[in-house]
């Protein structure tokens, strides 16, 4: 927003109820000729309401630019001229920079390295603050999320907008402002320095995976890599057949190495056709994996507010669809003719008619159409033998037990803590576990285990059926466990995780832990349980039969990346050593023509430290000006155990351009504490100065390379 510095405080949005996932909308506010200073209410946001009030049927009246303009000017004379500031109260910090203010609903919300993850997540680069204990969120009396409000240059509070959708009138009030107090000579524009917490990070092969599925046929799995923006096509030991996107968000399709996405969540496949609830582009996209080509399937990429739809997919607008899973029409066992999709931005359960077919109740439709099945669009939990008339709040996780006497879809409706029921014969809405019985009532939220409303669920985003044990699968993200569910009694019990919210991989389900799973499905004829662990940036397997739990680990050849089937040569490049990192210069050794040196690594890491799991640690060889010593070698390698670590060769040219020269190798070590509760990054220079001759050398012994973290 406007990141212009003021004589007194900042001239920022300030968001006092910001959640997250939710972006922050915008805040505004009005003036009337006949505007007075409000009297005394505190510093509450009710003071504006009158002013706000006036200038927005102002607003409505005004038919140009220059009008409106003009409008919100006067206001801010008005405002800027009452004799009592409407103030936000100061947190007890001194300078304090505040941007987004974080109110929490959920208590996991509350914890300071969730709300890190969540910046992270969901790329967020302005300043948040945690308002853990709701003072600011009170003092303001605020009421519902999202509020924006716009402070001027003391601190006294100039526009306030609830909800979301107020995007031009936030530019207008910010832009108006900004000329107001510039033409008073009190904004600075000098710009804001920030450092971002994601880029003292590590690299990590997965971030913030959201979902993951299973290919019955070929037991290959899709992951959706949310925070790297791309999709995962892996073997079931972990190497990756294809990489569809990323790094970096966008939204466009074709060919693989081309296609972009946004934040992708839910994935379904079948038959070599993948589809994505492609989430932040509000879209539904679909990867061709025999075409090696990625389309467009629904959405039209702007956040749609249509709550009915009907219309041909690519024409139809949609908003924030979060999971996908394939369905049949009617109550026939055999098909795969629907796509099901939640649709947590309108709080619905929609359709996409992969082929012609009928929803219940509904005439024949066309193949491509994609319409709202279940859900009024209001967000409630509220459960209805018509599908139009339930509420849902956030629906963020669906999984089919299409046989019977089940014939429905279970629904992770995140925002009301429960799981739900669609039937696939009429569309009736039913309650499974979690929540309680007054639809208006989101905040029934805990980690209890029990009996249908007797349980107690935290925001859970998503659910899995096993048709082997008749059992559902759900992930309690902010419960940071694995629960099951037996529909028919409708009891759930912790089936993994112990509430922490850390990484510890155990023998034992219950003493394992997790980080805010959000997807989960299971493989390998009902023996394997695979978890998207979202926060902690890994697939975790769970053996449903051994009790026991690893790490999924996901790697792909050396020097090579994905572009369709075929492995394309491509030359690793260099990460960047810390600044911190020693440069070790070594004594200078001689060599000739043809012969080979040996390097052997021996460093130690801190005591009670191993290896991180699913990131290589590695080590790369240059030689800057003297590239010719790099003709033919291998130049790069991985770490994979600190007791048993490589030997690198190099072998001299027999053509030497050069009588001297440095050949550095760098190694770059990830690792964490044995809990996994804390990792890090270090690295380290080794330089070797070479001195070629003629000479003849005789074999000589490796060059250790030692080093203690």
């Amino acid at each position: 927003m406007c990141r212009c510095e003021t004589e007194g405080r900042p001239l920022l949005p300030l968001a006092p109820h910001e959640t997250l996932p939710r972006a922050p909308a915008a805040a505004c506010g009005l003036s009337g000729e006949n505007m007075a200073a409000p009297r005394a209410r505190g510093c509450s946001l009710a003071g504006l309401l009158p002013a706000q009030t006036s200038l927005e049927y102002a607003l409505l009246d005004a038919v140009t630019q220059e009008e409106k303009d003009s409008l919100v000017y006067q206001y801010l004379q008005k405002v800027d001229g009452w004799e009592q500031d409407l103030a936000v109260p100061e947190f007890p910090e001194d300078g304090l920079l505040i941007v987004g203010v974080h109110s929490a609903k959920f208590p996991n919300e509350k914890v300071l390295d969730n709300i890190k993850s969540a910046v992270l997540r969901y790329n967020i680069t302005h300043p948040v603050v945690n308002d853990a204990d709701a003072s600011l969120w009170q003092e303001l009396e605020v009421s519902c999320w999202p509020t924006l409000v716009i402070l001027g240059p003391r601190g006294n509070m100039l526009f306030s907008l609830i909800g979301e959708g107020h995007k031009d009138k936030l530019f207008l009030y910010t832009s108006i402002a900004l000329k107001y107090y510039k033409d008073r000579g009190q904004i600075r524009d000098n710009k804001i320095e920030i450092k971002l917490y994601k880029d003292s990070l590590p690299p990590s092969p997965l971030l913030f995976p959201g979902k993951v599925t299973v290919d019955h046929v070929s037991n290959r799995l899709v992951i959706a890599d949310t925070g790297h923006h791309r999709i995962l096509v892996v073997w079931k030991n972990g190497q990756i057949q294809y990489i569809i996107g990323g790094p970096n968000p966008g939204r466009k399709d074709g060919i693989f190495s081309e296609s972009t996405f946004n934040s992708p969540q839910g994935v379904a496949i079948r038959n070599n056709i993948i589809y994505v609830a492609d989430t932040e582009n509000h879209l539904i996209r679909k990867i061709d994996l025999e075409a090696e080509m990625v389309s467009t399937v629904a959405g039209i990429g702007i956040q749609g507010t249509d709550k009915e739809g009907g219309a041909p997919g690519e024409e139809q607008p949609i908003s924030s669809p979060w999971d996908v899973v394939f369905g049949m029409s009617g109550s026939e066992v055999g098909g795969d003719d629907i796509l099901w999709i939640a649709m947590a931005g309108t709080h619905q359960i929609w359709a996409l008619l992969l082929d012609c077919g009928r929803l219940p109740k509904k005439n024949e439709l066309k193949k491509g159409t994609c319409l709202r099945f279940a859900g009024s669009g209001n967000e409630e939990n509220r459960n209805n033998a018509y599908p139009h008339k339930a509420g849902f709040a956030q629906p963020s996780g669906l999984s089919l037990a299409p046989e019977d006497p089940w014939s429905c879809l279970f629904v992770a409706d995140s925002e009301s803590s429960t799981v739900r029921t669609v039937s696939l014969k009429d569309g009736a809405v039913k309650h499974l576990v979690g929540g309680e019985r007054d639809p208006m009532n989101l905040f029934a939220f805990g980690d209890v285990d029990g009996v249908g409303v007797n349980a107690r669920l935290q925001h859970p985003l998503g659910v899995t059926w096993d048709k082997k044990r008749n059992l559902l699968y759900v992930a309690d993200s902010y419960n940071h466990k694995i629960k099951a569910v037996d529909p028919k009694t409708k009891n759930c019990t912790t089936l993994a995780g112990t509430g922490d919210a850390s990484n510890v991989i155990t023998s034992s389900f219950t003493e394992s832990t997790f980080n805010e799973p959000g997807g989960l499905c299971v493989g390998d004829n009902g023996q394997l349980l695979y978890v998207a662990d979202t926060n902690n940036h890994q697939i975790k397997v769970m053996d449903l039969e051994t009790k026991t739990i690893s790490v999924l680990p996901v790697s792909r050849p050396d020097n090579a990346v994905v572009d369709g089937p075929f492995l394309v040569e491509k030359q690793k490049t260099l990460p960047k050593l810390p600044k911190s990192a020693p440069n070790i210069r070594l004594s200078p050794v001689a060599a000739s023509p043809g012969q080979t040196l040996q390097f052997k690594l021996r460093l130690d890491l801190p005591s009670g430290t191993k290896l991180t799991e699913g990131v290589p640690s590695c080590w790369f060889l240059t030689a800057e000006g003297n590239e010719w010593l790099l003709q033919g070698q291998i130049p790069s390698g991985e770490i994979e155990s600190i007791s048993s670590q490589p030997a690198i060769s190099l072998q001299i040219p027999g053509d030497c351009l050069s009588l001297e020269a440095v050949i550095s190798i760098s190694v770059f070590l990830y690792y964490c504490s044995a809990d996994s509760s804390a990792c890090m990054m270090k690295g380290i220079l080794f330089s070797q100065p070479l001195q070629i001759t003629s000479t003849h050398q005789e074999c000589t012994a490796p060059v250790e390379l030692k080093y203690v973290f």
